[in-house]
């Protein structure tokens, strides 16, 4: 099953933070029975770009998806950009 979100790219406020975008709640709440040590594997799409990566945890209940410099650069995203976000799950 395809999931698809529209988040903004955000950035984590400490040195070398990641970028990122927030997933919603309720597109992950029903997935934590697949998490293997709080992490949802999952293939991620944004644009044109696929990669394999995790919902990772916030430590608030809610998750987000980690944008590599790689995805950024090839999509020309900035912060504070809106960004069309899909993902399936996958298996580790």
């Amino acid at each position: 099953m395809v999931y698809s979100f529209k988040g903004t790219v955000e950035l984590f406020e400490r040195e070398k933070g990641w970028y990122y975008v927030s997933a919603p709640t309720e597109l992950c709440l029903p997935l934590e029975h697949l998490a293997d040590r709080s992490l949802i594997a999952i293939t991620a799409t944004v644009g044109k770009t696929s990669w394999p990566t995790s919902l990772l945890p916030m430590g608030d209940g809610t998750h987000f998806i980690a944008l590599p410099a790689k995805v950024r650069s090839k999509e020309k995203l900035m912060l504070g950009d809106a960004v069309d976000v899909s993902f399936e799950t996958r298996r580790r």
